[in-house]
This record gives C-alpha cells, structure tokens and sequence, in this order.
C-alpha cells in the first residue's frame, strides 16, 4: 500500500467528494436544462468530472494512472466573438419555490462550482508532496478553468453574463501610467 501524506491523503479525499456531489449535480442540472445545447456541455462536464474521479480513485488504489497528461476539454464552438460590454443587462428577482431551476441558474451555479474548483485545486495541488497526487490535483484545477470558460461562453452568448468594459480614456490612462517607468535591462 502507499503512504502518502496527511494534507495530500485529505485533501484528495476532499477532492474525490467534491467530484461525487459534482457527478450527482450535473445529472440533475442535465435533467432540468430546457436549451440543448446547455444539457450537451453539462453532460459532457459531467463525463469529464467522472473521469477525473475515477483516476483520482485508482491514484489512491496504487494502479498505475498516467497523471502527466492534461484533460483537454472541447470548447463550444462559437460562430460568434464574445460580446463584451453591457447591452441593457437585467436581472430577474429570483424565484425561491421553483420546481425546475432555469438555465441561466444551471448555468450560473456551474460556473461557480468550476471557478472555485480551479481555485481550490490549486491551493491542494500547493500542500502535496507526492508527485503524482500535485499533478492530479493541477489537472483538476485546469479541467475546472476549462470548463468554467466554456460555462463563461455559454452565459456570454445567450446574454446571461454581459462583461463590462471600462471606457477607452480610463484604459489608456491606466496602460499610459506604465510608460513612464524605466525599463528593466
């Protein structure tokens, strides 16, 4: 059997029950999603997150997993850039006894799991010792980036997430303040 370290053993623990409450929530989100194209990116999130669990179990098994190699996850291919800037952004008051959560929801609490998913990997992936267990937990921390993004797109393309955008003279003072320092040899 291996012996791995206290932080690493627990937080890879944590990890394996983050991804098995993911598993479940994502089958749930898949049920509700109304918009097609919403329930294909949450199921094959899900099938991602299945994979990542069951590497994370056969890492503790002691069977050979080959860790190295990043999870690549498709992108939604988009046949439009992504809209930055606010175009009349409203906000719906929410609904506290709804019976079938909405797509924006879905949608808005996935991109939080992921967000903070790639946070906190990386924060676990800072407290291993063994090799293999540090590139498991940055795998993770990249697969929920990536899917975090593709959320991101999702939200950007039916207007659930608008981006902000400073106005040009605020930027170029701000990117202007940086000319004025010598440069580094």
């Amino acid at each position: 059997m291996q012996r791995f370290a206290a932080h690493e053993f627990l937080e890879t623990q944590e990890a394996l029950r983050s991804k098995h409450a993911e598993i479940e929530m994502h089958g749930l989100f898949a049920e509700m999603a109304q918009d097609p194209q919403l329930k294909n990116m949450v199921l094959n999130h899900q099938r991602q997150i299945m994979n990542a669990y069951q590497q994370g179990i056969n890492l503790l098994m002691g069977k050979g997993v080959n860790v190295a190699a990043t999870p690549q996850l498709a992108q939604i291919r988009t046949t439009e850039p992504a809209t930055i800037g606010l175009n009349q952004p409203q906000m719906m008051a929410p609904n506290p006894h709804p019976t079938r959560l909405s797509d924006m929801t879905i949608a808005t609490i996935m991109l939080n799991w992921h967000k903070a998913g790639s946070a906190i990997g990386m924060l676990w992936a800072s407290e291993c010792v063994d090799p293999q267990i540090r590139q498991y937990h940055v795998n993770g921390a990249n697969l929920c980036q990536q899917m975090a993004y593709e959320t991101w797109q999702y939200m950007n393309m039916r207007g659930f997430y608008q981006t902000p955008q400073l106005a040009d003279h605020t930027m170029n003072t701000m990117i202007n303040a940086y000319q004025q320092q010598p440069a580094m040899a």
